[in-house]
């Protein structure tokens, strides 16, 4: 018989895969202790590389608007004709500093827009949906990605079977072992917003939207093969790339585009659409044209302006908003959180990371306070000393959520499956052997009941998904 599982305190958990929410479809609730304990602990799991994205690289560029979008947003960092400084910062996310660029993993894809309304950060990577919805288990999946704590090796089988008994990461995985799954350069990919967050217009109006940038430069990968003859001679092959683009002018874009979704819609919406698991229907949602990034400038120092760069989705600037999106209500605090351990309390205060606007806050003391304030009286507020004070103009319109506070099981009654299956219907022969043999050669080493749960839900997807991948095992 298992043992109950507690907190930290001690205290048995009752339901450790769904976050408390208000309503089915959120917001999250921050009673909801072991999910911040959980998010905080991980956070302080790798000292002092990050805990997941530890392997980067990066460069500043420019955002420039080249249509007209002020119909969904007042934001000033999207108005036709602007054009805003951005550092972006490209990552693998498994493997720790020192891990090859070439592996088959999920691209990290950051920006930090340095804005006149203050930092626009969109923490994103280059596939449009992640493998949980609940941030209750990103802790978890992580835990299946790194080394095993005794043999200190990567584990296959930990990975395989985390994503046997969670069945909305299908669609993810789908897409990770297929073709797109290595990148050929950082140059090559797409990158996405994935979360849904809203944009608020000049009205107070609400719409839903996700972000995307679609390379200029062509979608271009790497097989299993490549990718080991490359690590072979370059475990920085996507650094080198990407650095001696830029120094040779060659420099990287991407269209900058968007999908927009109304609140009326989204609540007739036939899924849920703050869910991280799914993608919105381009045929119904069809992709808006916003303007260009283009990246060009290359780091003078990799340690001060890369490694010490720190992203939050939790930096938004007037006209972005948010959303009930679970993984992102998380990520809100999980980051500024990570960036507060691994760099410092005032971590912001850093060149790379401080926006080009006035910073006007009542934060004190801590360490990495570089800051001389001018004395002042007005140290708190409300205060009678004329200092900073609020500004209701900036107030965003009320957010509808529902009103039952409970750990809403996200598996009963979602589909996971359907797009996957819609993803696989889509690839060409080739492809669908490449995905069967990649995911042969990520199973190396995976206990056969993992395999045949995992194998189960090839089956949900299509019949012809788990027959290629038995095939390609020999089973």
């Amino acid at each position: 018989m298992k043992k109950t599982m507690t907190t930290t305190g001690g205290n048995p958990i009752y339901d450790n895969q769904n976050s408390i929410t208000a309503g089915e479809f959120g917001p999250l609730l921050m009673q909801d202790y072991q999910l911040i304990q959980k998010l905080a602990h991980q956070n302080r799991e790798r000292i002092p590389e990050r805990a997941v994205h530890a392997k980067g690289s990066g460069a500043y560029g420019v955002l420039e608007i080249t249509e007209d979008i002020s119909k969904y947003t007042k934001a000033k960092v999207f108005q036709k004709g602007e054009t805003t400084r951005v550092l972006a910062r490209f990552s693998t996310v498994a493997g720790e500093k020192g891990a090859a660029d070439a592996e088959r993993d999920v691209r990290g894809f950051a920006l930090k827009f340095y804005t006149k309304e203050g930092n626009w950060d969109l923490v994103g990577n280059n596939t449009p949906v992640f493998f949980v919805r609940d941030a209750y288990k990103f802790p978890d999946f992580i835990h299946t990605q790194k080394r095993d704590p005794q043999t200190n090796l990567r584990s296959n089988n930990a990975a395989w079977d985390f994503w046997s008994l969670s069945p909305e990461t299908i669609h993810q995985v789908t897409i990770l072992m297929s073709d797109r799954g290595i990148p050929a350069s950082y140059r090559n990919m797409n990158g996405y917003g994935s979360h849904t967050y809203s944009l608020i217009n000049d009205k107070n109006e609400r719409f839903w939207v996700k972000f995307h940038f679609k390379t200029l430069q062509g979608i271009k990968t790497i097989t299993n093969k490549e990718a080991s003859e490359i690590v072979g001679a370059c475990r920085e092959s996507n650094q080198r790339d990407l650095y001696e683009s830029i120094e040779k002018k060659d420099f990287p874009k991407w269209s900058f585009e968007i999908q927009i979704m109304s609140e009326e819609d989204a609540k007739n919406c036939e899924f849920n659409p703050f869910d991280l698991t799914k993608v919105w229907p381009h045929a119904k949602y069809p992709m808006i044209k916003v303007g260009t990034m283009t990246i060009n400038e290359n780091p003078k120092s990799y340690f001060n302006e890369i490694e010490q760069a720190s992203f939050s989705p939790s930096n938004i600037v007037p006209g972005i908003g948010f959303s009930p999106d679970k993984m992102l209500q998380a990520r809100i605090f999980s980051y500024p959180d990570a960036q507060r351990y691994r760099v410092g309390t005032h971590y912001e205060m850093l060149p790379v990371n401080r926006p080009i606007v006035d910073v006007n806050t009542y934060n004190l003391d801590g360490s990495m306070n570089f800051s001389t304030p001018t004395p002042t009286k007005a140290y708190y507020e409300p205060n009678s000393y004329d200092g900073f004070a609020e500004d209701k103009s900036y107030i965003e319109p009320p957010l509808e959520v529902g009103n039952i506070a409970a750990r809403y099981d996200h598996r009963v009654g979602n589909d996971d499956f359907s797009q996957a299956r819609a993803l696989f219907e889509l690839m060409s022969e080739n492809q669908k052997e490449q995905l069967f043999n990649n995911i042969k050669d990520a199973m190396d080493g995976v206990e056969r009941k993992v395999i045949d749960r995992q194998v189960a839900i090839f089956e949900k997807v299509h019949p012809n998904y788990a027959a290629g991948v038995k095939k390609a095992l020999g089973i």
